[in-house]
């Protein structure tokens, strides 16, 4: 990932680390480093990353994200942003360790709290489609899938029946929702509306079983970003 916690945007540094990638590759292959063989890695695109603005970017807010997740929680995490990214430009010769993947963060629905969220007024809160609407989100119809299942079975054995289905609640574009099997009734399947995607990619990294596969749409698809 090549987001900057600090500002919540990579875009920037998505299409720097792609520049970087292709001017290493043809330096490869020019100077028949790169053989183009199956498997083989370019190893000196990390050398290059390193001494790029990408690098620095990133590496001056490492920190920031891991320090909400201490003892001290979103204050602690506040004033050593402040002091140490704010202030010192994330130059601490130390690296905060996550304390393991989002995907292992939920907790059975058994154990957890249902929350009772206030319907949409339509001024200062919007319906989901609604919104997903306003973002002109689009696909065509006959482009490969871009969000597929390993396994078909663990959405409705795991996901719905450990953690109640929670891809359709971390899914900002209602892409994912759990339908009644026609003809077989108190049973449901995993449906995906995958027209709908903006392209947040929360679902490869929030399901629980790390079941979703979250690959690049067909080109021009998604979100129209200049009209949002």
């Amino acid at each position: 990932a090549v987001v900057s916690t600090q500002s919540t945007g990579g875009t920037h540094n998505a299409m720097r680390s792609g520049i970087i990638a292709a001017d290493t590759t043809f330096e490869g292959i020019t100077s028949g480093s790169l053989t183009m063989e199956k498997g083989e890695t370019l190893t000196s695109y990390r050398d290059s990353m390193k001494k790029s603005e990408v690098y620095k970017e990133l590496y001056a807010c490492r920190n920031v994200r891991p320090s909400f997740c201490t003892r001290l929680g979103m204050w602690g995490g506040m004033a050593y942003t402040g002091l140490f990214y704010v202030i010192l430009g994330g130059r601490e010769p130390w690296t905060l360790s996550h304390h393991g993947r989002d995907s292992d963060q939920l907790v059975a629905a058994k154990d957890a709290k249902p929350i009772d969220y206030p319907k949409p007024d339509g001024k200062l809160s919007f319906d989901l489609l609604s919104s997903v609407a306003l973002s002109g989100t689009n696909h065509e119809g006959d482009q490969p899938p871009h969000l597929t299942l390993k396994n078909d079975n663990v959405p409705v054995e795991r996901n719905l029946g450990v953690f109640d289905g929670p891809e359709q609640r971390f899914c900002p574009a209602g892409v994912y929702e759990y339908v009644p099997v026609e003809d077989d009734e108190g049973t449901s399947r995993l449906q995906i509306n995958a027209q709908n995607c903006v392209h947040c990619k929360t679902c490869d990294i929030k399901c629980p079983s790390q079941n979703i596969n979250w690959v690049v749409p067909e080109g021009g698809g998604g979100p129209v970003y200049n009209g949002m």
